[in-house]
């Protein structure tokens, strides 16, 4: 079995955005500037979502920890 590159960009996009509303709320409280947060989860929303994609991709290419499903064999 193995994913999509479609099914890796939703969960690419569902993870940064609550991501980024986390890396917003912290920089808020660091930085006690809204603007400034908001600055901060721009960048890296748009960072952090590339590398992920291509992370996700990179896993897809192995096998490591992945099983092959028998029809006579469940747990």
């Amino acid at each position: 079995m193995h994913e999509k590159p479609y099914r890796s960009v939703v969960k690419t996009i569902s993870w940064r955005a609550l991501g980024t509303l986390d890396t917003i709320i912290i920089s808020y409280f660091i930085t006690g500037s809204l603007g400034m947060a908001a600055s901060i989860g721009a960048i890296e929303l748009v960072t952090k979502m590339v590398l992920y994609y291509y992370h996700e991709r990179a896993w897809n290419k192995t096998s490591f920890g992945m099983v092959k499903e028998d029809m006579e064999y469940r747990i």
